[in-house]
């Protein structure tokens, strides 16, 4: 970890955990894969499995049920489904199941039914290629300063199902075993500045920087809940990660504010056999926020994590475990990519023209989920409205075009994306001359590091991408995949997809042209909500580093956090209201069409007019800054009921 620590004194010797089957997560800095040939001549005729996605049925009463599950005055408003009755209404037929399994059984592959719509196949690595068209090569990624080697396989095509099968098959997942998501965790550039809350802003113990979930609850008025003993009893977390972490690490947290927890609240679930041990490299640190910032401000509340392979199929494979099981009431998920880079060939950075599946079939996961009255969050991302420029990601500036984008799986309709904000106060920075420079952000205001500009001013770096400031911000903006969902039309402040959108590789003369993305396109709006998520504002993290040892992480964020925040906020809803509430954004987006937002006695949500995220500005309303703004969680509360 390159962040600042703030090492405990409390004598405590840290253990170090091996790394030998964990595999690091994509960087800028992960070196490119060398081709090695076809699988089977370098890795043998190995046994591989694949995961195939089928198709829901009755999906015109399926859509149907779907908005009148979460219109309010409707009969089937909140009376959600069981996963026996999903499966039973929406789930492949057993006949379908049946043809789809003996047609696999007959090309060689051994099939199981591994939840409502999906089967795991297995069998000989030369028996899937010919199965689903495919030839499969072997890729090696050398040791680097972005961790250990490792090989993968790769598909040098689409996979295909049978002809006399492909109406049934949605996806086929797994024959590219490559790690591809990146947690959406973020840490302060400039060696963590002291910030004070103005004078007007509600009190907290801890300074901006160094806040813990009493931190927020203080700030965002989770308080009057926890008075009324909501806690998040007989509720349960789920986080949906690729990563493993130190469990110990989270109950030290929690210990170290005095929160009462249940000795053995935490269950993780190791899906298609885990990600390996927990490991700096692999991301160890967002699972083990996630968990101490869901389960901290649900202090009573149940947690279990899924934890799966950092693959396409094993993130699947994840949310179908969490959502078959059905005993996770509300789920939340901070890891990410580029909504469009399935659609990029990972070795030779060429459009594949062909729509990826994958996005497809997780979508039919959570219309199960969100017909279950199962709530789900994901992190919009932290570079602003330019997310397939991630500065660790795959296409970082100067080196690429800048590209308005927006990150998956915060664009899937039925998630609600969890966007980020700047804490208004005086950050006081050193400068190298040992003197201090100050920024004053007046009012709560979207995250965006362009308030930084003077800071680069005065360390005579005005260029901010060099400064590191560029695209720094919560995500947000329009998704060029998924149509304008049920719960946005008619919303004022909903955008098309920008013009003139188009991927290049700068290096070269002249410069190659990626994909263009499409112009005008009407589609859904990110974030929905948004809570602190700027690092210079940020929070502490108990942490277990592998290299380093314990550590307390200080002035971290991203919308890392706001994802498990409101997975912890939405357990408290549902002990208070007796239930699950599901998908958030009906309600949410019902508040602004309708009126009672912003206005009356008790507000359920606080408008965000200021800031921006490198491109959309924050303004009444909802904007694809900060969505429709940051709760007031006991008043909104009150709002649902």
């Amino acid at each position: 970890m390159n962040g600042r620590r703030l090492l405990l004194a409390l004598g405590l010797t840290a253990s170090l955990v091996g790394v030998a089957s964990a595999v690091p997560y994509p960087s800028a800095s992960t070196p490119a894969s060398a081709d090695l040939g076809t699988a089977r001549a370098v890795l043998g005729d190995q046994v591989i499995s694949a995961t195939v996605a089928l198709q829901l049925r009755n999906t015109v009463e399926m859509e149907a049920l779907l908005a009148s599950m979460y219109t309010r005055g409707s009969p089937q408003f909140r009376q959600f489904l069981s996963q026996r009755e999903f499966n039973e209404r929406f789930g492949p037929s057993d006949a379908t199941v049946a043809q789809v399994t003996r047609r696999l059984e007959s090309a060689g592959l051994q099939v199981t039914r591994a939840s409502s719509s999906l089967l795991r196949v297995t069998g000989s690595t030369a028996a899937m290629e010919a199965a689903f068209q495919v030839s499969l090569h072997a890729y090696q990624v050398p040791a680097s300063v972005a961790g250990s080697g490792y090989r993968y396989h790769a598909p040098t095509g689409t996979p295909q199902a049978p002809a006399d099968i492909s109406a049934a098959v949605q996806a086929v997942l797994g024959l590219d075993t490559r790690p591809r998501f990146r947690p959406h965790i973020r840490q302060s550039l400039h060696k963590g500045p002291s910030v004070r809350l103005p004078a007007t802003a509600p009190t907290t113990t801890h300074p901006p920087g160094l806040w813990t979930v009493t931190d927020f609850a203080q700030y965002y008025d989770v308080q009057p809940l926890y008075k009324r003993g909501i806690l998040g009893r007989q509720q349960t977390i789920g986080i949906v990660t690729l990563a493993a972490f130190t469990p110990s690490d989270a109950f030290g947290y929690w210990s170290s504010l005095g929160l009462s927890v249940a000795k053995n609240r935490i269950r993780i679930v190791k899906v298609d056999g885990g990600s390996g041990e927990p490991a700096d490299a692999v991301g160890s640190d967002e699972t083990t926020l996630d968990v101490e910032q869901s389960g901290g401000i649900a202090p009573a509340a149940n947690i279990i994590v899924y934890e799966a392979p950092n693959t396409d199929q094993g993130f699947l494979d994840a949310f179908a475990a969490a959502f078959d099981d059905n005993k996770a009431d509300t789920v939340s998920t901070s890891w990410g990519q580029w909504e469009y880079l399935d659609e990029i060939d990972s070795v030779n950075s060429a459009f594949t023209h062909h729509r990826t599946d994958s996005l497809v079939a997780l979508n039919s996961l959570l219309i199960q989920a969100a017909l279950q009255g199962q709530s789900v969050y994901a992190a919009s991302g932290d570079s602003g409205a330019y997310d397939a420029n991630e500065p660790n990601g795959d296409f970082p500036l100067p080196g690429f075009s800048r590209t308005v984008s927006v990150d998956a799986p915060a664009s899937q309709p039925l998630i609600t994306a969890a966007g980020g904000t700047t804490l208004p106060g005086t950050q006081d920075f050193l400068l190298n001359d040992g003197s201090t420079f100050s920024v004053t952000v007046p009012t709560e205001r979207a995250w965006s590091w362009d308030y930084l500009s003077s800071l680069c001013n005065a360390l005579d770096i005005p260029d901010p991408v060099t400064c590191g400031i560029f695209p720094a911000g919560a995500g947000g903006g329009v998704s060029v995949f998924f149509p304008r969902p049920f719960y946005q039309w008619f919303v004022p402040g909903m955008r098309n997809s920008a013009p003139g959108q188009a991927l290049r590789d700068l290096s070269q003369s002249p410069p190659k042209l990626i994909v263009k993305l499409p112009a005008n396109f009407p589609g859904r709006n990110v974030p929905d909500i948004s809570l602190n998520a700027d690092p210079d504002t940020g929070y502490i993290v108990w942490y277990t580093s592998d290299v380093s040892g314990f550590e307390v992480l200080n002035f971290f964020g991203g919308t890392s956090f706001v994802a498990p925040q409101l997975n912890g906020i939405t357990a408290l809803f549902n002990q208070g209201l007796g239930g699950r509430v599901g998908l958030l954004n009906g309600a949410l987006y019902d508040l602004v069409l309708f009126g009672g937002a912003y206005s009356g006695k008790h507000p359920p949500l606080r408008d965000i007019t200021s800031g921006n995220n490198w491109l959309y500005k924050a303004t009444r309303g909802y904007d694809p800054a900060t969505g429709v703004g940051v709760p007031d969680v006991a008043n909104l509360f009150e709002a649902l009921d």
